[in-house]
């Protein structure tokens, strides 16, 4: 058996890639309003839609235990895998990794070890699939954490917020940033060029707002072929636009595309309207 890939539940990967892979996803922990669920599994986007909207709003997220990690990969190995990569969102946004590398310690680094993607959704989406491509075609251990690591440096992520109030409740940007914001009524588009949160530009309206993460994308695209993923939380004629726009703009050197609406992880963070352009560099 090759090299077993596992994920988090915050890579957004479709359904058919998980199954076609034959990848492992390890959900986060969702509490909404005081109802905790498994992200995938229990909470789905449009719970955290409906919680966000209303009034009086308690959110928060959770990493998996150490032992739930520990769990899933003593049970691959046994299974016959040959060892296991196991691929997770950015250690500035969450414990997970660090769950993870606490699991692999005690089930053997030698068998198992662990990648931060330094981004969420398909920014660690690609990376994941690139190690089980890797695995498939029978690399071992090293290589199939190479081969992540590698996509890890060729994918960019790009994401607009109708409102930075959700991300600074989550602490995932300070209370300044999101003062600032909101004094100036502008539209924040952020990205993740060392793992954190960081604004990248501001715009006026939600329609400068995709426009310029179709331009960003282009730019982050180079000459390259790429692949694209694009996220949203009950925004679909977003993904829509931003689809389409990238669609004509990269032409022929555009190959893989995926639309999926946003986790409820993300979607505690982040708040309704998000959408989200994740670039991939073919090598």
């Amino acid at each position: 058996m090759p090299v077993a890939v596992v994920t988090d539940s915050t890579a957004y990967l479709p359904p058919e890639l998980v199954r076609a892979h034959r990848l492992t996803v390890v959900p986060l922990t969702v509490v909404l309003n005081g109802a905790e669920g498994l992200e995938g599994v229990e909470t789905f986007p449009e719970d955290a839609t409906r919680v966000l909207s209303g009034r009086r709003v308690t959110v928060s997220t959770s990493r998996p235990a150490p032992e739930q990690f520990a769990q899933v990969y003593r049970q691959l190995l046994a299974d016959g895998a040959d060892g296991v990569v196991s691929v997770h969102l950015s250690a500035e946004l969450s414990g997970t990794v660090e769950a993870a590398r606490l699991a692999a310690a005690e089930v053997g680094d030698d068998r198992v070890t662990v990648v931060d993607s330094r981004s969420t959704g398909m920014g660690l989406g690609f990376p994941v699939l690139a190690a089980a491509a890797a695995a498939a075609q029978g690399a071992d251990l090293t290589g199939v954490r190479q081969a992540a690591l590698d996509a890890v440096d060729r994918t960019t992520i790009f994401f607009y917020v109708d409102t930075l109030e959700f991300l600074r409740r989550g602490g995932r940007i300070n209370a300044a940033e999101a003062l600032l914001g909101t004094a100036l009524s502008v539209k924040p588009i952020m990205h993740m060029p060392d793992g954190s949160i960081v604004v990248r530009d501001k715009v006026r309206t939600a329609s400068r707002g995709i426009a310029r993460l179709v331009d960003l994308a282009v730019e982050a695209a180079g000459d390259a072929d790429v692949d694209l993923a694009v996220h949203h939380l009950a925004a679909p004629q977003r993904a829509d636009q931003l689809l389409v726009a990238l669609t004509e703009r990269l032409g022929d050197r555009l190959h893989d595309t995926y639309v999926t609406e946003a986790g409820a992880v993300i979607a505690a963070h982040a708040g309704p309207g998000l959408a989200c352009v994740v670039l991939h560099r073919r090598p």
